[in-house]
């Protein structure tokens, strides 16, 4: 992304938050299969732990996440759980990246009849990602 487009991201103040089983393989998936840009991953001293990471999305906002620990304010919620809308600007080919990455697709590109064009797929630990040309009113 080049610097204008980054400057032109606009400011985003709710972040969703998953837990993973195996928090390294769950960035490594979302970057490539989906396309979000690692911009920090916070590990101790086991470099399987991840205590954050912060993954942005292009067109701005992103997705918060670190590994299943009994230590977290969440610890009650199952790793794995969840489900995140995110809207793009190009669904077919993202969709088509998506496939190519092997990710579960629940639901194939449809046509809304509000008039958006939205696919839903599942990450390797079950997380649903609903991708969708609408962007909010």
């Amino acid at each position: 992304m080049d610097e204008k487009s980054a400057s032109a991201r606009p400011a985003t103040a709710v972040w969703p938050t998953l837990r993973y089983r195996d928090a390294p393989a769950a960035i490594r998936f979302l970057v490539t299969a989906f396309g979000f840009e690692e911009a920090a991953v916070y590990q101790g001293t086991d470099p399987s732990v991840v205590n954050h990471a912060q993954l942005n999305w292009p067109l701005g906002g992103g997705v918060m996440l670190g590994s299943a620990r009994d230590d977290s304010p969440i610890a009650a919620l199952p790793p794995g759980t969840g489900s995140v809308y995110v809207a793009t600007d190009a669904p077919d080919a993202l969709y088509e990246r998506v496939r190519a990455a092997g990710a579960e697709v629940v639901i194939g590109l449809t046509d809304q009849e509000y008039g958006s064009r939205d696919f839903i797929v599942r990450d390797p630990e079950g997380v649903f990602w609903c991708f969708g040309s609408y962007a909010g009113e």
